[in-house]
């Protein structure tokens, strides 16, 4: 008995442990009830409003959402492996969740997925699933170019309406006109990484473009996000800049 509360009691620290490499989640009022907006790593982060779990681009293995309820949606916006993980949304996918992706991530899902909950968005289009509007909008690079690392069209950045609220998930985007020209965005969620992305005085650019009132960079591996919190900051004091730790030390 002494020897399996021992156990138990391993296992439970090894669970905190890792918890704890997680930054803390933040929660927003929305109508309804609470937006909570728990940051993962790189560009996967967790939605979850009235029960619902909705996971973003997941990657990491299950390791990397201990503790979280299984996703009811999931959202993928591009090919590539730090935003689509076959092998991560099998670990997770435990509720078999509906799946919101571009056709050309549908072209890559295993032949096992269960296309009933398969929902193919492409730039300009528009779905509600699970209370949830989804609007895909693009995501590219500049200049474009048939040999970009992101082409226009292929992949989707996000914009949900979330118990009245707006937030906009970038993708791997540059400063695009499309982002540029959003309005009435609550929360946004802004790439910067260079080569795939933008840098951090055009990633601030863009959001002293559009404005939106709360922004977290992400998926900013090797930028300095101090330098675009002061930047934002100094074209528009009312934007609060979250920043985050996306990239916990290795268990």
């Amino acid at each position: 008995m002494k020897f399996k509360f021992i156990l138990t009691l391993i296992a439970s620290l090894g669970i905190l442990s890792a918890n704890a490499q997680r930054p803390v989640a933040d929660h927003e009022k929305v109508k309804g009830g609470e937006l909570t907006i728990q940051p993962i790593t790189h560009a996967t982060l967790v939605l979850s409003y009235q029960g619902k779990n909705i996971y973003v681009d997941p990657t990491g293995g299950a390791d990397a959402f201990k503790g979280l309820a299984a996703p009811d949606m999931i959202l993928i916006t591009d090919i590539h492996g730090d935003h689509l993980d076959p092998k991560t949304i099998d670990a997770v996918n435990t509720n078999h969740a509906i799946l919101v992706v571009p056709q050309a991530v549908a072209d890559k899902l295993p032949a096992t997925t269960d296309k009933s909950k398969l929902v193919i968005l492409n730039n300009g289009q528009t779905s509600t699933q699970l209370g949830v509007e989804i609007t895909a909008i693009p995501m590219y690079n500049l200049p474009e170019s048939p040999t970009a690392m992101h082409t226009k069209g292929r992949g989707n950045g996000y914009v949900l309406t979330i118990g009245g609220k707006t937030v906009y998930i970038s993708g791997d985007t540059a400063d695009i006109p499309e982002m540029r020209s959003l309005k009435g965005i609550d929360i946004a969620f802004v790439c910067m990484n260079l080569p795939y992305t933008m840098d951090v005085k055009t990633a601030a650019s863009g959001v002293l473009a559009f404005k939106p009132k709360v922004v977290y960079p992400y998926h900013y591996r090797g930028q300095n996000v101090t330098e675009f919190k002061s930047l934002v900051n100094a074209g528009d004091k009312n934007i609060e800049v979250r920043l985050r730790e996306w990239y916990p030390a290795a268990k």
